[in-house]
Order: C-alpha cells, then sequence, then structure tokens
C-alpha cells in the first residue's frame, strides 16, 4: 500500500474529482459541439449516450482489472492519460469536428448532423469518459477492507462520486463557461485530474513515473498554451466578437457594410444591423407587413429580442411605436449595446418568453415569435398552448408574426405543424416564403385580412423601399390551409422535425459539393 493511501482518503478524493470531471466533459462537449452541430436535444442526446457507454465499458473493465490486479498504480495511470486526453481536446477538438464533418460530406447522403456528432462524440469523449469510468470499481475494489464494511465503504465511494458530479455540472454552467470559457473549463477540470495523479506518483517516488509524469505535464502546458488562442471559427478574420454566455455560443462579425450576431452555430444571422439603415434583405423586411396589417399599431411584443434588429426596424419605419422585447439570453443584450446599436427606446426584458406571457397581462398590437434558431427550436414555443396565450394577448384586429427558420417541402415537416398548430388557434393564416433563403414568414389573425386594406395602408407608406417590398409581400402572401397537424405541450417532438428539415436543405447543398469532390478532387472540395 502506497503511503499517500494509507487511511484511504486519497481513495475518496480520487472518487470525487473523477466524478465531477465527468460531468464537465460532458457540458463541455456540449459546448464544443453547438458552434458547428447546434445545442439541439439530439446533440444532447448523442453526448449523454456516448458517455455513458464509455462510463459503463470502463465499469467493466476497472472492475475485471482491479480483480486480476488490485495495484492502483495502474488507476493513477489511467488517470493522468485521462487529463491529457481532456487538455488536448479544445486544442484538436474543432479540427477533428471539421475532419469528420469534411469526409462525410463526401460519403454521407442523409443525417449528415448526426453522423458527424456521433463520431465528433466517440472520437474526443469516448477515450477519456472510459478511462475515468474505470474509477468506481477499482476504487471499491482497493477502498474494501472486509466484507463487513463492504456495502457502507461502496456507498460511500458513490456518494462522493454523485457530490463531485453535481459540483461537476453546476460549476461550468454557471462559472467557469461564463466566467472564462468552454476551453479553459477544460483545462481547469483536467488540471484537477493531472494533480491528483501527479500528487500519488511524487509521493510514492516511483523512479519509472517520472518521465511520464513529466511527459504529461508538458503536454497540458502546450495544450493550455495553444488550445486558448484559436477561436472556433479560426478561418474568420472579422471578428468583433467571440465568446460565450449561460446559454449560446456567440459570434459577432463585422462586415463592410453590416454587423451580424450569429448563436450556436458558425455561419448562418440570427441579428443583423445594416449600417446605413438600410432594409436588410432578409425575413425581418417581410415581416415589416405586420404592423401594416395591423393598421397603426402602436404597441408591440418581440419574443426574441437578440439585438433588436426588428425592433429597430420598426421604430425606423413607423413612428411612435411603444416596443417590448423579451430576450432570454443578457449577454446578447450586451452585446446589441455594444455593437449594434440597440434602440434606446425598446424595453428589454430577460426573460423565457413563454413566461413572460404568462406573467404579463399586457396587449399588443404587433406580437414577433422570433425564437427558432435553425434546429433548436423550444418545443414550449411550439405548441398549441402557446399560440393560444399570444393570441390572448393581442389586441382586436392584432397580428402575430412568427419568422420560421428551416422551409420543409415535407407534407408533415415542421413548419407544416408549426403552421397547423397556428391555424388550429387563429382562424387567418398567411405566409410568405422569403426569395434566396429557408425562411418563412407566417401571419397570423383572428379577423379577416382584407388584401385591398394592406394595399392600401403600404400605399401610405413614407419609405419607397419598403413601400414597394410590402406591396410586393402582398402579392407573395397565400393563404395557409390547414392539414390537421397539431403539436401540444404533451407532445411536440420538434427537435425530430427540425433534423428532417435540416436534412433536407443539407441533402439539397451536398450535391454541389460532391459535384467539386469528383470534378477536382479533395483540393477541390476544400477550396469550395
Amino acid at each position: 500500500m502506497r503511503p499517500i493511501l494509507k487511511n484511504k482518503l486519497y481513495l475518496y478524493l480520487t472518487e470525487f474529482f473523477a466524478g465531477m470531471a465527468v460531468m464537465a466533459v460532458e457540458l463541455g462537449a456540449s459546448r464544443l459541439l453547438a458552434p458547428y452541430f447546434s445545442s439541439s436535444q439530439i446533440v444532447w442526446t448523442i453526448i449523454i449516450a456516448t458517455i455513458m457507454i464509455a462510463m459503463a465499458l470502463g465499469n467493466v473493465f476497472g472492475g475485471r482489472s482491479a480483480d486480476k490486479d488490485p495495484n492502483p498504480d495502474k488507476l493513477y495511470r489511467r488517470l493522468l492519460i485521462a487529463a491529457v486526453w481532456i487538455a488536448m481536446i479544445p486544442a484538436l477538438g474543432k479540427y477533428v469536428i471539421l475532419g469528420i464533418t469534411g469526409l462525410l460530406v463526401i460519403t454521407v447522403s442523409h443525417n449528415l448532423l448526426v453522423a458527424a456528432a456521433f463520431l465528433a462524440c466517440m472520437i474526443l469523449f469516448v477515450f477519456p469518459c472510459f478511462l475515468l469510468g474505470t474509477c468506481t470499481p477499482s476504487l471499491v475494489r482497493y477502498t474494501i477492507s472486509s466484507a463487513d464494511d463492504s456495502g457502507r465503504t461502496a456507498g460511500s465511494l458513490g456518494a462522493c462520486n454523485t457530490v463531485g458530479s453535481i459540483l461537476g455540472t453546476f460549476l461550468p454552467t454557471f462559472v467557469t463557461i461564463p466566467a472564462v470559457g468552454t476551453a479553459v473549463t477544460f483545462f481547469i477540470f483536467s488540471g484537477v485530474l493531472l494533480i491528483i495523479a501527479l500528487v500519488y506518483f511524487l509521493s510514492s517516488k516511483l523512479p519509472r513515473m517520472r518521465i511520464p509524469c513529466a511527459a504529461a505535464l508538458l503536454l497540458f502546458l502546450l495544450a493550455a498554451i495553444f488550445g486558448n488562442g484559436r477561436s472556433f471559427a479560426f478561418w474568420e478574420t472579422d471578428l468583433a466578437y467571440e465568446g460565450e454566455s449561460v446559454y449560446n455560443y456567440l459570434q459577432v462579425k463585422d462586415t463592410p457594410g453590416s454587423t451580424i450576431l450569429s448563436t450556436n452555430v458558425l455561419f448562418g444571422v440570427q441579428s443583423i444591423t445594416m449600417k446605413d439603415n438600410s432594409l436588410t434583405g432578409m425575413y425581418y423586411d417581410y415581416a415589416l407587413a405586420a404592423p401594416v396589417m395591423a393598421r397603426q399599431a402602436k404597441r408591440m411584443l418581440v419574443l426574441g429580442m437578440g439585438t433588436g434588429t426588428y425592433a429597430r426596424q420598426c421604430l425606423q419605419y413607423f413612428a411612435g411605436m411603444e416596443i417590448t422585447g423579451v430576450e432570454i439570453d443578457e449577454k446578447i443584450t450586451e452585446l446589441a449595446r455594444i455593437y449594434f446599436d440597440a434602440p434606446r427606446e425598446a424595453e428589454v426584458v430577460t426573460y423565457d418568453g413563454r413566461a413572460y406571457l404568462a406573467a404579463d397581462s399586457s396587449r399588443y398590437d404587433v406580437i414577433m415569435v422570433d425564437a427558432y434558431q435553425d434546429i433548436t427550436i423550444p418545443f414550449q414555443m411550439s405548441s398549441v398552448e402557446f399560440f393560444t396565450a399570444v393570441r390572448d394577448h393581442l389586441r382586436e384586429g392584432g397580428v402575430m408574426v412568427v419568422n420560421m427558420n428551416l422551409r420543409s417541402s415535407a407534407k408533415d415537416g415542421i413548419n407544416a405543424c408549426l403552421s397547423d398548430t397556428i391555424a388550429s388557434v387563429f382562424p387567418h393564416v398567411l405566409t410568405v416564403d422569403v426569395p434566396g433563403s429557408t425562411n418563412r414568414v407566417l401571419f397570423a389573425l383572428s379577423e379577416a385580412f382584407s388584401r385591398e386594406d394592406f394595399e392600401a395602408e403600404a400605399a401610405g407608406l413614407e419609405d419607397i423601399s419598403l413601400k414597394n417590398l410590402l406591396l410586393k409581400t402582398g402579392e407573395m402572401l397565400t393563404p395557409y390551409l390547414s392539414s390537421g397537424l397539431v403539436l401540444t405541450d404533451d407532445r411536440a417532438p420538434v427537435e425530430l422535425l427540425g433534423m428532417q428539415a435540416i436534412d433536407e436543405v443539407i441533402a439539397e447543398e451536398l450535391v454541389y459539393y460532391k459535384k467539386m469532390f469528383d470534378l477536382y478532387g479533395i483540393e477541390g472540395l476544400l477550396q469550395s
């Protein structure tokens, strides 16, 4: 028995920090993958499943290994390796993810995101979690002195692991990731494992472990130096900001004509400010039809305020409008003030959109629902109960406008389900597909819509660009015919429906990249 293990306290500390590290890796994994694959429930399922597989295999191996050779040296060597592996994830993870995705682009036709996320998890996270999974059965073997105290000892170890896991859940979410980011979070918890292993070997004075310990420390330091200096979108040269909040990976990109916010993806536009105050050319412009439909709209609620793109446009084009925005991510609201010239006239409340409706007794002329981010669709803001609450907060003649990101041709796809659900609450539903994008804007009204009245209101606008666009929008508006697919709080499989829609979009894009690969090989693909 090594001197450090004589009172067994060190074994309990090892179990505690091993449990903490597993949960920290799991939460860190979600943030590492979010910029590339989103933070949907499907991605979370893949992360949890692969780590549980790793832990189960580690439990089996650790128990058998401890029975065969009850030598704690082997366990602490495994911890040494796990610590170094986890530290290397921030430095190498993004390249592994992009390499896997690039490989699958030329080999997979469907479910690309699922396959890429699964393979990334298998390569990056399974091995260190497998090694950490060997801790509990090994420590039980080393800690139990006799059959008389086996139950108490195993229970105490399990409690240490559980308490460590609890801290490993809360600390990354509420402390380390918001404060210092995902990369440093990996370094912190891998560093703790490294210290546990190094203290064990240094106190044991094993000459044969001096070189492995020195190598592990050197690799950790190199990972800390090189793994924390590159952004997720390392190929971008014009990022004004890149960081993380409790809820999102956040990226602000500055271009000559605009400032753009992307959340949880390395591309796409979640909010935008045009530097010349012109129309954006995006769905926000078409959604400006809502105040016209509501006639003399004076009060608006925006659920999913972002950096205030829609609110800014409404204040610019419709004088005297009173706007309240609801944004769950306070960091986005902060970025709006710094980079996006957030309209001071609009009040912003940090809250969940549906919870805000439940607490709010006010009524509005227009309610904008802009809370869907690609396949990340809050199920509680997609159900018949939610849209009923929206309707109840509209004044007479009020309009709900919804931005639906993923235009899907499937008759039972995400947009069909959302539209059918809305049509079960509002008697009049119209849609317009935004040219050049996958966005569809939906307008829901309790009163009949008159195209003539809309055109008359639009023709009275002073801004020529907006007037022409809205007159064009009026011609494009299509009455929606429901097929009866209704999402409820009890059943709203928005993750699977969203994945189906984005798989459709990706499949169309893959045709181009596969053609590039066939014509020009891997070099042509990379250039594309």
